[in-house]
Formats: C-alpha cells, structure tokens, sequence
C-alpha cells in the first residue's frame, strides 16, 4: 500500500501527555495482581489461520467487501493509507453512520479469539441483572481450555453478575464467561444464544463454538463481523461501562472467618491503559484478543472532535510486540483524517429487523442509510461511547443521535 501523503493531523495528537500517560501505566502495573501481559487465552502465532483470503466472500455491506485485498476510494485531499499494515483482515469504519471507510479482506473468516466475547456480552449482558449473585460450583467451570485467561473467580465464592462482567471485559476471563454462560442456561444455550443474535445482526461470516472465544474447530468470524458485534454491543450503557473501564477491584476467595478482600485488576485494552504502547487519545474499548489459531485481534473505538471510529485488526503478520494496537493506532490516525475525504466501500448493516429503514435485504445501503442510526439489541439508539466525564453536546442526525464529549485516557472510567 502506498505512503500517506501527509502527515495525518490526528498523528501527533493522540500520544496525550507522554509523561502522565507514563506514570499511570506505571501506577496501574504496580497495583494490578494480574500481569498486565495476561490478555490471551493461549500462546499466539496464527499457525492455525490461512494463509490467503478466498476469492471471493460476502458481500454484506457491499460489492467492494466481497473482493480480496485493500478496498479504499480516495477522493481530492485524501491520505494514503499507511504502508506497514499487515493485518490480514481489518476495517475502518464510522461507528454512528455505518460508513466503511476502508477495509483489507473485510469478509474473511478467520479464528476470531476472545473478540468475539463482544458477541457473547452482546447476547447475555442484558439478560442478567448486574446485581444478582452467583456462587460458583465446580461445575461452571469444566471444560475451560488450557491456558486459558482468567480473573480468578474460585468455586464456592459468590460473585456478582457485575463482578463477572468486569472480569470478562478487563482481563478477558473465560471463567467468568463460563460462570455467566452457567446463569444463562449452559455453554450449549448461551452458543446457541450468541449464533441466533450473529444472525440477527447479519453478521453472516460468524460460526460460534465456544462463548469465550477459545480456539475451536470450525470457529470464525470475520473483520466486519467483529465490528459489528462492537457497533451494537456500544449502543448499550453496561457494555459501554464495563468496555471502557481503565480499572476495578475484583472479590478474591471467599474464605471462612476471614473478610473478604478484593484485588486491582487492569483492562488488557493497552490503547486504553497505555501499557506498553502509548494510550490513544479518545480510546474507548472495545477488546482484544489472542490465541494460537488467531494470533493477535482487536477491535477498538475512539472519539475526535465529534466523530467516532470503529477499527478492527485481525491476525498481523509483523512480528513485533503488541503490533494489533500499533496498526489500530495508525488506521485510526488515517481515518480521522481520511472522514469526509473518501467514498465509502461499503457500510454496516443493521439488524434484521431494522434493514427494510435503511438497507435492502442484501445489506447493501439505501440512499438516506448512511446517515441513520442503527437500533441496537438493548433497545435504544447509538449514543456516544464517552463514560466518564462526559457531557451533552448536541443532537445529530434527525434527532436521534447523542453526542457526548469524549474523555481522556487518564479520566476513563475506574472502579472503586
């Protein structure tokens, strides 16, 4: 791909306060229990991913999203897209219009990792009340795959569905997702649950096997699938609390005659908490993931000035350390500046019962659908993904759409 053109405005921007953003990852290393490198399910490398996309692929979204390779329209004053991007798969896309503004082998169905607990929060967040308690049996957590990340919840302890999410969101928990899974009916309901939803939200690339993500025989998902579990899953108040939370504490063991204490746990989100690479400004979530299948996955959202970007990574072949966040930042970098300056190659369908207001069956957009605002599982529609210290700014978009002013990485959300 070639250079960009010039420099994107956005690029020096989004390192805020080198020195703050220092001292606060060193500040969150020293109070995590859990070392801050624990963001995978197992050892990753893509071994088990093909090598070369398929010829041909869905075109849910798009004609332009079914063809292999970089699918971009730059029109008069537009950026080139960054050279070194190696992701097998990703996306660009604006979070509220739907608009792609660029995308690699958008439709190819690669082991997805633990991105796709998007899906599963997506599915089960809003069919458990956040303060209900379970206490753990041995039961809920059989069956976890070796290597397996964890948050640490013990049989016999009582945890609540808030706790769990947090553990799932921060440190990508697949004993929460299993204990979660547990209270929504058993690993077999709760993958038959997130294949029904994918379905719903026409995310046609999606096969689900294991909720967690783990690496499972015949699991994939896709760059636009992956982007649009995120898309829908924002439009959700808890999801957009628990995704953007920097922080929290978490309940340790229950043990008798002893008080129960509770341990820092940190998000593996390293845009977000700037571990290991710098924080990026206006970051916001979503997750990440790792297996040996997938390699490294991620999916992120950020907010400049109003606009707010959906980029997804799957699988980069550059070998260097934390590479997925590196090459989100960049993408992120050219599509804030690219917005406005580019035709779109494709667009995110809503769900199914909402395509006949903005899309045709195929998921290809109508004439006003880029400027819709999709109606999200959890009722409501898109609202900004800022949290903490945010503020009304305007309504936009037929007046159905709230925009919020994002906040720093150092003011995102953490839990006392």
């Amino acid at each position: 791909m070639p250079t960009t053109s010039h420099p994107p405005r956005y690029a020096a921007k989004r390192r805020y306060r080198p020195a703050l953003a220092a001292a606060a990852s060193l500040l969150l290393s020293a109070l995590s229990t859990v070392p801050a490198a624990a963001d995978t399910n197992n050892p990753a490398d893509g071994r088990g991913a093909p090598k070369t996309p398929p010829a041909r692929m869905s075109t849910v979204g798009g004609e332009l999203l079914g063809k292999p390779g970089t699918q971009v329209q730059l029109e008069a004053g537009a950026p080139q897209l960054p050279k070194d991007i190696t992701g097998r798969s990703w996306l660009v896309a604006d979070a509220e219009s739907g608009e792609i503004l660029a995308s690699h082998n958008a439709h190819w169905q690669l082991p997805p990792a633990s991105t796709l607990k998007m899906l599963f929060a997506d599915t089960v967040l809003p069919k458990l009340p956040r303060d209900k308690v379970h206490k753990v049996a041995a039961s809920d957590l059989a069956g976890m795959g070796a290597g397996s990340s964890a948050v640490g919840v013990h049989e016999g302890s009582n945890y609540s569905v808030h706790d769990l999410w947090l553990g799932v969101f921060l440190r990508s928990g697949n004993d929460a997702v299993r204990v979660l899974s547990t209270m929504n009916g058993g690993i077999p309901q709760t993958v038959r649950d997130m294949q029904a939803h994918a379905n719903d939200l026409q995310a046609n690339d999606t096969h689900v096997v294991s909720p967690d993500g783990y690496d499972a025989e015949g699991q994939v998902s896709s760059a636009y699938d992956l982007t649009l579990f995120a898309r829908s899953g924002l439009q959700k108040a808890d999801f957009r609390e628990y995704c953007s939370t920097v922080s929290a504490q978490f309940p340790e063991e229950e043990k008798p005659g002893e008080k129960r204490k509770s341990a820092t746990i940190v998000n593996t989100n390293r845009l977000l908490t700037g571990q290991g690479v710098p924080a990026y400004k206006g970051m916001a979530g979503v997750k990440n993931g790792s297996t040996t299948n997938a390699g490294n996955t991620f999916t992120g959202v950020a907010q400049h000035d109003g606009r707010k970007l959906l980029v997804t990574v799957m699988n980069p072949e550059k070998a260097e350390p934390y590479e997925v966040y590196t090459e989100t930042a960049k993408l992120l970098d050219w599509g804030f500046e690219a917005a406005g300056h580019v035709k779109p190659v494709g667009v995110l369908v809503p769900p199914k019962g909402t395509a006949g207001k903005s899309g045709d069956a195929a998921g290809r957009p109508s004439a006003d659908s880029t400027q819709a605002s999709v109606a999200g599982g959890g009722g409501g529609m898109w609202t900004a993904v800022g949290i903490a210290g945010g503020v009304l700014a305007a309504l936009a978009v037929a007046g159905v759409v709230v925009h919020r002013r994002h906040p720093l990485p150092e003011l995102v959300r953490r839990k006392r």
